[in-house]
């Protein structure tokens, strides 16, 4: 599959320009260019510490950098341009709702804004309706769940009809089960409202979940932009492959192509998948290792979709939560698949036994080599 570009449609609305912040001496943000595009959701992913919410802090206008500008549709803004503000909202970690009705609660920004009793009203209940809590408006904040409080904190961010939203790992402090839920709705409101949103997330999940382009953070610094589906599936550094939890992008070349699906030489193996790149051409391609099925080595299977069949040697069996991360390898072809516990069992998988994998052409990522350094 041909990966899409990494860069907006037309003008940005937000842009930064070489975006430093130190803190004491010590450099915490340090990015050339980071450009917010109109209508996508834009995920800021990076482990604790890499500077993720301070540079969400400086895109909303909620923190001066040490160096660079912001420009909100080309024109520069600071941290104290009022207006630029009025454009803006937000939800973070902490919900933060006070004593009150749930209604108060959402309301709060428009009665700062001078919004009319009954227009209030109205504007309330259609934002409680939509993030799945009508008819809570004279519920106490205080006696909400986690879940809910988080779904009340987004109505009032909402119910301001922001231009642009701005999300400081809204779901990190739920229960795994609340998370679950709480991250597919939340997709589909930003989603269907259509807002520009900026996502901080230390959550590889939640990123491939709310995202349309994530950009990778390390001690400061983006190093890995994209289309979420690319950037998830194409990591470029033994860094990058590590925190996503994939192997380095494969190299490769492709040799034929017939009807869209492309014959890609990767080491020794022939690599099938769709893509619209002539031969000739070395790609890079990736395969998530909860695309690859696999069966035993001596299954006999009947035709099926999946185009990419290979007999494959288990090098490592790795323990990921409830399933397991399985490290496979064929003439030089290095790939990874995720199983159950109970299927891994089944199949008695541990290093040096043989399976038969099996993985769709739609499901490997590919992208042009051309301008990706030789070590990848």
């Amino acid at each position: 599959m041909s990966v899409r570009t990494h860069h907006c449609g037309g003008t940005p609305i937000i842009t930064g320009e070489d975006i430093t912040v130190r803190y004491h001496r010590r450099t915490v943000v340090e990015v050339a260019r980071f450009d917010l595009c109109d209508g996508e959701t834009h995920a800021i992913l990076g482990p604790s510490g890499s500077g993720k919410s301070t540079l969400l802090r400086v895109l909303g206008l909620l923190e001066k950098p040490t160096h660079g500008r912001v420009t909100l549709d080309g024109r520069p803004v600071t941290a104290g341009d009022k207006d630029a503000r009025m454009m803006m909202a937000a939800v973070f970690q902490n919900p933060y709702l006070f004593k009150g009705t749930v209604a108060e609660n959402v309301a709060y920004g428009l009665r700062l804004r001078g919004v009319p009793r009954s227009e209030r009203d109205d504007r309330v209940a259609a934002a409680l309706e939509r993030v799945g809590l009508g008819g809570t408006q004279k519920s106490s904040a205080l006696r909400l769940s986690g879940g809910e409080a988080q779904r009340v904190a987004l109505a009032r961010a909402l119910v301001l009809e922001p231009r642009i939203l701005l999300l400081d790992e809204p779901l990190s402090y739920l229960d795994p089960l609340i998370k679950r839920r709480l991250v597919t709705d939340f997709s589909e409101i930003l989603s269907a409202e259509g807002v520009t949103a900026l996502y901080v997330t230390h959550d590889q999940d939640e990123a491939m979940v709310v995202a349309d382009r994530v950009s990778i953070i390390r001690e400061g610094r983006v190093v890995r932009t994209g289309e979420v589906d690319e950037v998830m599936t194409l990591p470029t550094d033994e860094w990058i492959a590590d925190f996503i939890g994939m192997d380095t992008a494969l190299r490769g070349g492709i040799v034929a192509t017939e009807e869209g699906i492309a014959d890609i030489m990767v080491a020794s193996e022939h690599v099938h998948a769709r893509t619209d790149l002539p031969v000739g051409v070395d790609v890079l391609i990736g395969i998530r290792p909860e695309d690859v099925t696999l069966f035993s080595g001596d299954a006999e299977l009947p035709p099926s979709s999946a185009r990419n069949r290979l007999r494959m040697r288990v090098e490592a069996v790795e323990r990921m939560g409830s399933t397991d991360r399985v490290s496979l390898s064929s003439n030089g072809l290095r790939i990874a698949a995720s199983v159950s516990r109970a299927a891994s069992r089944e199949l008695g998988l541990e290093p040096g036994s043989e399976v038969l994998a099996l993985f769709k052409a739609t499901s490997v990522r590919v992208q042009s080599a051309v301008g990706v350094p030789t070590g990848v």
